[in-house]
């Protein structure tokens, strides 16, 4: 019987399938080329079955469906389609048929549509307990105390490549550090929604009463590299990754809520400025110098900042006493495409507390990792660093009405015109296992926004977008830091991002691209469900220039000096008078207080007389009218407005001993102090054994020397004659004593240890003569009373009355 022939003149019927099936057959184990139908599925054959399946595929998307919706008419707002995509079997996104093939190294199949390289940091942590030392290729080394050699007196032989890999890994081992926000310190917890804020924002942490949202954050000086000191005036970053089911959403922030500059042409200006001169590499971590001072007085905009920087916020007690804000205004999106401007405020649920100044630089000599190991050990005490989030919500035509402009970086919104409003928790809760690991790989991007968070038009922000991720490509090695498990979300991870330095993920299948059919379609686009970009309307000619807004500089820097207490504002005089007597260029000196003299004749009088100079004639503003500020003065910007809960969890005190103490006064005002949650040390001319009165001993673990009182929140003076006999013997003694008295903070006397206040020449009464709140001189025997009136003094954390420029001990 004569076989059919079909119109492409080929043969049809069960002899011809046939040939077809053997044809696919063969024509599926090359990869250069093709038969005209490929083979039929059902053959059996597993090349000739993924042929077959990706061919059917292919077919099933014989157009790209969504391409109609990247277009759209004038004036319209497209609304981008979710991708073109169909089911597929997995033996078609497979790279290799041989993925079935399991060995202890090549493992099992990828899992459909999962990427492992976002699970927990468990899949990364190590414990070496109960192994043996090996290589970095497992192999188990013999002798790591010695390199191989030729006889025991010989020469090192270049074979031993265990000797090799250990030197290489080692010379290899720092990478470069970050250009600014070097020195920092990191730590996880969670953020948890106070409410629903979908009728505001469709972004995942918001999403419901009670929520949590895994954090890490990452606190840091600015200026200094990654081996300067903690307690350096300073801006200090406050950054925190959010780990969403959306993505990560970096909020990178400041704890000063405004900057130097208004755009982002002037940030490597401003940062070489205020590094070390580059002739000598002179002064580290420190804004007090030439260079700095010439550069921000030709920039008057920066004034306000400056105001922020001279005040002790630049000094924080601790990080966990310090504000965080975002700096810039953002936008927040609900799941309709409304959107309103935002602010991010964290405020610290202990308070905003400070150092003064000679208390910051005496702490820097005897301990300059003094914010990092203050924030480490509350942690692992259980005493987890807690921080509200507020938000600032407004309108566009709100903002239009201000005097100021809501993109310029050198302004806040004052809370008088847009209240704060707590909508969520922080808590910090585990310290990292690795600090190199997790601490100084973490990469934060001002970039990295979720579905529901989105930028304005602030053109420092504009700047930050690109530049964060930029600098980690040098940093960290190229394009794929993501991968670096700190760094790696929670979410979903799938993309045609390929190859690259350190490339981790072994992307399953031959397609990286979209669109594409061979791997039905995806991944695809998400449309709707993803990130849109909020529709802004924009206008304009492309121009170089700032708007006029922008060009007022004063109004608010007064603002901010007009709402400090008068100890503040003395602070911030002292801070501009250290500073500017470092600058060694008198002219300097003068532009930068003519500045001062347009926000106040206060501060700039006060300045001058510092630096032995008249006040020079006010700055000639660049906006010769400027517009009426709404608030003139704001309780919420002075430290002092935020006292926290009032307890004195985790402040650290000095218990002083010596032979001869009153050892059961010492063990109960210890007891006491842990029970409020303090951290009472006991303190004494050397550590180690103490005899009491009765006959006991007591145990001292720090010393007059290796912890100075300066680093202490507060002291007890226990009694015990003999023990003040020693202690009065001891130079530093009586020094610890002054420390605790010129900083303001409490002392406890009790019994014979008055003798020791009095041998320090500490002034019992306060400048007006009325008693001193924080100078608690008691007798030895109601212990009870002691204590709790110690603990009520210690929970004010200053005594600020007593305080004098210059000091009177």
């Amino acid at each position: 019987m004569a076989t059919k022939k079909s119109a492409g003149g080929n043969a049809s019927g069960p002899k011809a399938g046939a040939a077809r099936a053997t044809g696919g057959k063969a024509a599926a184990r090359k990869t250069d080329s093709g038969s005209a139908k490929g083979p039929p599925p059902g053959t059996g054959d597993a090349p000739a079955e993924k042929m077959a399946r990706t061919q059917q595929v292919a077919e099933a998307m014989r157009v790209n469906t969504a391409k109609a919706g990247e277009y759209a008419k004038a004036g319209s707002v497209p609304v981008p389609p979710e991708g073109a995509h169909v089911d597929i079997d997995p033996i078609v996104g497979a790279s290799t048929l041989t993925e079935l093939n399991v060995n202890d190294k090549a493992g099992a199949p990828a899992a459909i549509g999962e990427n492992p390289t976002v699970d927990p940091l468990d899949r990364v942590r190590v414990d070496s307990a109960g192994r043996v030392l090996t290589t970095n290729q497992g192999v188990a080394i013999g002798d790591n105390q010695n390199s191989l050699k030729a006889g025991l007196r010989g020469p090192a032989l270049l074979k031993d490549f265990i000797l090799r890999e250990k030197i290489t890994h080692f010379d290899h081992e720092r990478i470069p550090e970050r250009i600014v926000h070097a020195r920092g310190s990191g730590a996880h917890g969670y953020f948890e929604s106070y409410e629903d804020l979908r009728d505001i924002t469709v972004a995942a942490p918001f999403q419901g009463r009670g929520k949590r949202t895994p954090v890490f954050v990452r606190f840091s000086t600015v200026a200094g590299e990654r081996g300067s000191k903690d307690t350096a005036r300073d801006v200090r970053g406050f950054a925190v990754k959010f780990y969403t089911e959306q993505g990560n959403w970096d909020l990178v922030g400041n704890n000063i809520p405004v900057f130097f500059i208004q755009d982002a042409m002037k940030f490597p200006d401003l940062v070489h400025a205020v590094k070390p001169e580059p002739h000598h590499q002179m002064p580290q971590a420190a804004s007090a110098h030439d260079t700095f001072w010439d550069f921000v007085s030709l920039m008057p905009e920066s004034t306000h900042m400056l105001l922020w920087q001279m005040s002790d916020r630049a000094i924080p007690r601790s990080y966990r006493t310090m504000q965080g804000f975002g700096v810039h205004t953002f936008r927040l999106v609900n799941a309709k495409g409304q959107a309103v401007f935002v602010k991010f405020h964290w405020t610290p649920v202990l308070g905003t507390h400070s150092l003064v100044w000679d208390e910051a630089v005496k702490i820097s000599g005897a301990d300059p990792d003094y914010h990092r190991r203050d924030l480490w050990e509350a942690i692992e005490a259980g005493h987890y660093p807690e921080y509200e989030l507020g938000l600032q919500i407004f309108t566009e035509e709100q903002a239009e009405g201000f005097s100021f402009d809501i993109l310029d970086a050198t302004k806040i919104v004052p809370e008088e015109l847009v209240p704060v409003r707590p909508v969520g928790r922080m808590v910090l809760d585990r310290n990292p296992d690795n600090f190199f690991a997790e601490t100084e790989q973490v990469a934060f991007c001002t970039a990295h926004v979720i579905p529901g968070i989105d930028f304005t038009n602030d053109p420092l922000l504009a700047g930050r977008i690109h530049s964060y991720v930029d600098t980690q490509l040098t940093r960290l090695g190229g394009p794929n830091f993501h991968e670096i498990p700190i760094n790696a979300p929670i979410a979903p991870v799938h993309n045609n991002q390929r190859d690259g330095f350190h490339r981790q993920a072994i992307n399953r299948g031959r397609v990286s691209y979209e669109p594409n059919s061979l791997a039905g379609g995806c991944p695809f686009q998400a449309g709707g469900a993803g990130f849109v970009g909020f529709p802004e309307v924009v206008q304009g000619n492309e121009v170089r220039g700032k708007p006029e807004k922008f060009a007022e500089h004063y109004n608010q820097a007064r603002l901010f000096f007009e709402s400090q207490t008068p100890i503040e504002k003395a602070h911030i005089v002292a801070a501009f008078r250290f500073e500017l007597s470092k600058v060694t260029v008198p002219a300097i000196r003068e532009r930068t207080v003519s500045m001062l003299a347009n926000v106040s004749d206060e501060l700039a009088a006060g300045v001058a007389a510092g630096l032995g100079m008249d006040v020079p004639a006010p700055m000639p503003p660049v906006l010769a009218k400027a517009p009426k500020p709404e608030v003139e003065s704001s309780d919420a910007l002075s430290l002092l407005a935020r006292p926290g809960d009032g307890s004195i969890r985790t402040r650290q005190i000095a218990i002083v001993v010596a032979d001869g103490v009153d050892g059961a006064a010492v063990t109960a005002l210890q007891s006491g102090l842990l029970e409020e949650g303090a951290v009472p040390r006991l303190v004494g001319p050397r550590i180690g054994p103490v005899r009491t009165t009765d006959g006991g001993v007591l145990d001292a673990d720090a010393s007059l020397e290796n912890e100075p009182a300066f680093l202490f929140d507060a002291m007890v003076l226990p009694d015990g004659a003999a023990a003040v006999d020693v202690l009065a013997a001891n130079g530093r003694t009586l020094e610890g004593i002054k420390d605790q008295y010129r900083h303001c903070k409490t002392l406890l006397a009790l019994g014979e240890s008055r003798r020791l206040v009095a041998a320090a020449g500490l002034p019992t009464e306060l400048p007006d003569g009325s008693p001193d709140p924080g100078l608690l001189l008691m007798d030895g025997g109601d212990v009870d009373a002691a204590l709790a009136a110690f603990v009520e003094a210690v929970a004010m954390h200053r005594h600020w009355d007593r305080e004098t420029d210059p000091p009177r001990v």
